[in-house]
């Protein structure tokens, strides 16, 4: 692809380094913003700049917050006995989207995949496990892609917390096996959520 512009390549690069833009589809976004008044075009560059510099991850369950605590965390409303663990954000947004959880989140920010070189140092299991052994924790979902991946670190975080009271349980199967929790429709994992099953009647199956 040729330009007549440095500057239209070099926004044509930049856009294409987000996943899944190609340079024809990066054209078309440069080309739209080429028409747009240049009032808009700097409103949408300020976003862009303000949400990556302003971002903070929060420090009690690792979920994303504009401030020192994320919105889920500080809500008073929400279950503080009930947690949540899943993979990334994006898993915490489809659950959100649901309205069918009303407790607390821990996102891990991986899964266990020794193939991979990742293991528990590498993503955040050991601050749940403390959360757990502090006393404060009654049930434990396991809201996991169901994957190889997935399945082995719910057996891991199982083990660690063997000795603890707290009930751990493992979101409905309705969801295939291999699939994403991301691409899920939200009636399938509503209820995936709402029907909830003893850890024990995957890990062992």
């Amino acid at each position: 692809m040729v330009f007549s512009s440095k500057l239209i390549e070099d926004a044509v690069n930049s856009f294409c380094r987000l996943p899944g833009i190609g340079k024809k589809t990066a054209l078309r976004m440069v080309m739209h913003l080429l028409k747009e008044d240049k009032e808009q075009v700097a409103y949408f560059s300020e976003t862009i700049t303000k949400m990556r510099n302003g971002i903070s991850f929060c420090p009690e369950c690792n979920n994303i917050s504009d401030g020192d605590l994320c919105g889920i965390c500080k809500d008073p409303t929400r279950r503080k006995d009930l947690i949540c663990v899943v993979e990334n954000i994006r898993d915490v947004i489809s659950i959100e989207s649901t309205r069918q959880f009303n407790g607390l989140y821990h996102v891990l920010g991986g899964l266990l995949s020794p193939l991979d070189g990742i293991g528990p140092d590498q993503i955040m299991i050991g601050n749940l496990v403390q959360k757990i052994g502090a006393g404060k924790v009654s049930e434990l979902i396991m809201a996991l892609n169901p994957t190889i991946e997935g399945d082995t670190t719910v057996y891991y975080i199982s083990k660690q917390i063997k000795d603890s009271v707290v009930k751990v349980t493992g979101i409905a199967r309705g969801i295939s096996f291999g699939s994403e929790l991301e691409y899920t429709d939200e009636l399938t994992l509503g209820r995936a959520i709402t029907k909830r099953l003893p850890v024990e009647h995957y890990i062992n199956a």
